[in-house]
């Protein structure tokens, strides 16, 4: 019988075994990735606000030039 078993069983099998024993913690576990994704885009968003601002050639500022 345990020849029988492939990896999507267990792949399969963990899914099912997560989702019963684990459903309650779910929304949780959403919600906190949602906020971080959020908080990473702003981040990210921030950066390329501060890169657009600053000069992109500054010649002038480097010696000898």
């Amino acid at each position: 019988m345990g020849s029988n078993l492939t990896g999507w069983h267990g792949l399969i099998l963990l899914v099912v075994v997560l989702l019963l024993f684990a459903a309650p913690k779910l929304p949780g576990l959403a919600r906190s990735l949602a906020q971080s994704i959020t908080i990473f885009r702003g981040e990210v968003r921030k950066k390329d606000d501060a890169a657009d601002t600053a000069p992109a050639d500054d010649t002038s500022s480097r010696p000898g030039a």
